[in-house]
């Protein structure tokens, strides 16, 4: 299989991940370009731009792309939503020049209106932009999210997957209710403490179990990241479980110091360096 090009510098990290995800799936699929247009409705030429990061695909390009390829959307389109708001910042000022605007992917018949209008239009996965609000540092009050695992890999965290239940100290004002166990809140200005210690061969900080979840939205997977990484003398900005810009350098850091692709992408390469 060809190897993909290098993405350009300037495309902004959110987008990166989003892209690096779209090539992964694809490569598992064992589809080519060809033949991933013959099972949607986008064109060759218009998977080979988006894959390359010259354009943000459509979210139903995203949709279709999980349903061909047998992958669950929820955290795919997650990306997607942060790639979304991301892309359309950088583009803003030149909105109404036509060379400058985000190019779709070139749908056939009737694909353009299940895109849908730009700005402002429903989404069917509420929880999912919910989160990308979030990252996107969109978010004011409160922010839930169920402690659930990857919803691909099928791997639970918090007490689901046996995570200790004792209290990892006071600082940072935590609580009870919003430690490891249980449902994780997001509070703006919130810091958890990281009492990384070593269990079973493993770094752990108490708050996630997980070895394989691939982080994209907030919780205690990214609590427990965000702890590791800051036990290895990577910083990655606040503790608060919100997968953001600091975050993803520190894990892209890590990355190069250990070989690893240095994608911003916490999977199960990336969680073996964290808990070694």
């Amino acid at each position: 299989m060809p190897r993909w090009k290098e993405l350009p510098d300037s495309l902004d990290q959110r987008v990166r991940q989003l892209v690096v995800q779209l090539r992964r799936l694809k490569d598992r699929s064992g589809l080519s370009l060809t033949s991933l247009a013959a099972r949607t409705d986008y064109s060759r030429s218009s998977w080979e731009r988006c894959l390359n990061g010259k354009a943000l695909p459509p979210r139903h390009a995203v949709e279709q792309l999980a349903r061909i390829t047998g992958t669950e959307p929820t955290r795919l389109l997650v990306l997607y939503e942060v790639a979304e708001e991301a892309w359309r910042r950088r583009t803003a000022p030149a909105a109404d020049t036509e060379d400058d605007t985000p190019v779709p992917a070139g749908p056939r018949q009737g694909a353009e209106e299940r895109d849908g209008p730009r700005p402002g239009v429903s989404r069917p996965v509420a929880a999912a932009a919910v989160v990308a609000a979030a990252l996107a540092g969109l978010c004011a009050g409160w922010l839930t999210a169920a402690p659930g695992g990857s919803a691909d890999d099928g791997t639970a965290t918090g007490d689901a997957a046996g995570a200790p239940t004792a209290q990892p100290g006071s600082g940072g004002g935590a609580t009870s209710a919003r430690h490891g166990p249980g449902r994780y809140v997001f509070e703006p200005g919130k810091t958890y403490p990281c009492p990384v210690r070593r269990s079973g061969g493993v770094l752990a900080a108490g708050y996630s179990t997980t070895r394989t979840a691939v982080l994209a939205g907030p919780g205690w997977d990214v609590v427990e990241a965000q702890c590791l990484l800051k036990h290895r003398r990577i910083d990655p900005g606040t503790v608060d479980g919100i997968y953001g810009q600091r975050t993803i350098a520190a894990v892209t850091r890590l990355q190069k110091e250990a070989g690893l692709p240095a994608d911003g992408i916490v999977g199960p390469h990336t969680w073996r360096v964290l808990r070694g």
